[in-house]
């Protein structure tokens, strides 16, 4: 007989009550206390907020619900990425990708050889080196988890890694909206590009270019950004192995394809893909245009709803305790990782500005 997980589904109804409260309580802020009609504060960050306070200070215990909160952060991130494809034209699609991978490529390159000579220099493992460098240029947790099995990564170094990303992308997340619209000044393509190429996960890039979306008025931000990251996220097929065969030779046939491949960018990429098809057929053949953007953009909403679903269910799997343990040099190498990827992705996005790519 079918058995019911409680503790799973018990978390995924508390992600989504999570969401609901705060896509409420940013609406509230936003015409109470701001006196707007689009509250500068996004839902994604009170999502993220609500969920460390209630794990951490109020209910310790909520950590029962874990099955369900990694089931919001595997499934409803994902799917919402994918729907989220339905914000852009196959046009868009080539032309910030192909831009994209601009950025992406010096940034990874750079990270992961600073990284591993700077864990020289501090004298930290290699592993967690190149751990803390996957995670921080490619994508956070997922790009670790994939590489830590190749390398024989032991499970402290794993959270040592993790935690540490979390902490850097988390800050980047929150901070990189008011940077990027300093220093590109609204413009639209780099603000994506610095975005979806400079944050560690792919939750943390969609919530950063939601805020970013929210609180400047540039919904198309949110797309590219996505693009970079899932551009990102796509190097992992080529970058894991040759750091696992660099590392382990004899392990380099272990890394199969099919568990490292995001293959949610395939997803993304097919409702471009109808996004591009229904834009063209609506107007060629005057139908009711209406009717296909109404239906644009419930598929939007919906896929924001399942980002700040998700997103709380990264509040909740954090766990403060963990910040403490993480010891001083790998806490430097993070936060200089972070920065190398930063730096990097600024500096390569003024130059493809300037010679005008």
């Amino acid at each position: 007989m079918f058995k019911i997980d409680k503790e799973l589904v018990l978390g995924i109804l508390l992600c989504v009550f999570s969401a609901i409260i705060s896509i409420k309580i940013s609406k509230i802020l936003g015409s109470k206390l701001f006196e707007l009609e689009k509250s500068p504060i996004s839902p994604i960050i009170i999502s993220i907020i609500i969920g460390i306070i209630i794990s951490n200070l109020i209910y310790p215990k909520i950590s029962n619900f874990k099955n369900g909160f990694d089931y919001c952060i595997k499934v409803f991130l994902k799917l919402g990425i994918i729907l989220l494809g339905i914000r852009l034209s196959l046009i868009d699609l080539l032309q910030y990708g192909s831009k994209g991978l601009i950025v992406v490529i010096p940034c990874i390159v750079t990270t992961i050889f600073l990284v591993q000579y700077l864990g020289r220099k501090f004298k930290i493992s290699r592993n967690l080196s190149l751990l803390i460098a996957v995670g921080t240029s490619i994508c956070g947790a997922t790009a670790i988890v994939a590489l830590a099995p190749t390398i024989k990564a032991k499970k402290s170094e794993i959270t040592y890694a993790i935690a540490n990303i979390t902490v850097f992308g988390l800050f980047a997340m929150l901070l990189y909206p008011i940077l990027a619209n300093f220093l590109f000044n609204s413009d639209i393509i780099s603000v994506g590009l610095f975005i979806g190429s400079s944050i560690h996960e792919t939750a943390q890039v969609a919530g950063s270019s939601l805020i970013y979306s929210d609180q400047y008025s540039e919904p198309d931000v949110v797309g590219i950004a996505t693009i970079t990251k899932l551009l990102r996220n796509t190097l992992m097929v080529i970058v894991i192995p040759f750091l696992a065969h660099q590392t382990i030779s004899s392990n380099d046939d272990k890394t199969k394809l099919k568990d490292i491949f995001p293959y949610f960018v395939i997803g993304f990429i097919i409702f471009g893909c109808i996004r591009s098809a229904g834009d063209y057929f609506f107007t060629a053949n005057n139908f009711n245009f209406d009717l296909w953007n109404n239906f644009v953009k419930t598929l939007k909403m919906i896929a924001e709803f399942l980002l700040i679903t998700s997103m709380a269910a990264v509040g909740y799997n954090t766990t403060l305790k963990k910040f403490k343990d993480l010891g001083i040099k790998p806490f430097i190498i993070g936060l200089l990782s972070a920065s190398t990827v930063g730096i990097t992705s600024i500096i390569i996005i003024y130059i493809i500005n300037y010679i005008n790519i």
